[in-house]
């Protein structure tokens, strides 16, 4: 009879950032800080698309599934985290990596897919303005959103099951790494899954903007090229830390051994971007801080006065 493994692993140690003592008070506090942040700031903008009729609109119904993904996203690691700084255990149990697993892989697709439906949005509402209600009506929107759930469930099934740590939380290219099977057909399937499901967004993401360019540029006043370019900013802006960030994860593991470099390189697209995602929209948009400013006001009025 063959030799064969049969070692079985229930647990595995989450290394962190740090291991010296002194230096977890201020990982704690700035990572809850970071994740306060993160969660209180995109749940201000399904707030305000949610609660003003005026933001009824496709471009602020997307914006809204992206906060909630990014409030998802940060929630399937930062808790996580933040638990094993504060108990002093790096211990994460079998069940509880691949669900980690799961999860993160399911609400980064859904950012990627968003981020390629948002642009999509945008090119229908530049280059063809009279018919954008028409082509971006509920239904098409609703769909839209849906598929992108649907196919970002699948890849997230399909990345778990081929699972048989250096790292703050379980990412899947750390996970094959630790395998001690053969890789090979692991390393075809991501490779496979990330061009089709991160190249062929952003590929549909940079033929929209080129698009949207081009018809900018037949603009002839400079008031209505700086108006349409302006409207693309927002979301140019967080497609970019989106894209530099996670693509520098992958660059950064395959090109060195240094866990660290890795580790900062996955916080700046877990943590970072959706961190900065409110602030990005609700900064240059003046319709999201026409609704915040009115929402506070309220607020501060409605709010009772104890007199001692």
């Amino acid at each position: 009879m063959a030799p064969k493994n049969i070692t079985g692993v229930s647990e595995f140690l989450l290394l962190g950032f740090s291991e010296e003592q002194e230096l977890q008070p201020f990982i704690f506090g700035l990572f809850l800080s970071m994740y306060l942040i993160t969660v209180f700031g995109n749940l201000l903008i399904i707030l305000a698309v949610s609660s003003d009729p005026h933001l009824h609109t496709p471009m602020y119904f997307f914006l809204s599934n992206l906060s909630f993904v990014d409030v998802c996203f940060t929630s399937t690691t930062i808790p996580k985290m933040l638990l094993n700084t504060q108990t002093q255990s790096q211990v994460i149990t079998y069940e509880g990596c691949i669900t980690q697993v799961f999860f993160f892989t399911l609400f980064a697709g859904l950012d990627d897919f968003l981020l390629t439906v948002m642009a999509y949005d945008r090119f229908v509402a530049i280059c063809h303005p009279l018919h954008y209600t028409v082509i971006m009506n509920p239904q098409i929107c609703g769909i839209l959103v849906l598929v992108s759930w649907t196919i970002s469930v699948l890849h997230s099934l399909l990345q778990t099951l081929m699972l048989e740590i250096p790292h703050y939380f379980c990412e899947l290219n750390q996970m094959v790494q630790l395998a001690c099977s053969d890789n090979f057909l692991n390393d075809i399937v991501i490779y496979l899954a990330a061009g089709l499901l991160a190249g062929a967004p952003l590929s549909g993401i940079l033929y929209s903007y080129s698009k949207i360019v081009s018809s900018i540029c037949e603009i002839s006043s400079a008031q209505g090229k700086l108006k349409g370019f302006s409207t693309c900013v927002s979301h140019l802006s967080v497609v970019f830390l989106f894209y530099c960030t996670s693509l520098g994860v992958y660059l950064s593991s395959s090109a060195t051994q240094s866990s660290h470099s890795s580790e900062i390189a996955s916080v700046m697209y877990t943590v970072v971007t959706p961190m900065l995602n409110p602030f990005i929209y609700s900064l240059r948009n003046k319709d999201i801080k026409r609704v915040l400013q009115a929402f506070f006001r309220k607020a501060a009025i409605n709010r009772p006065f104890v007199f001692s």
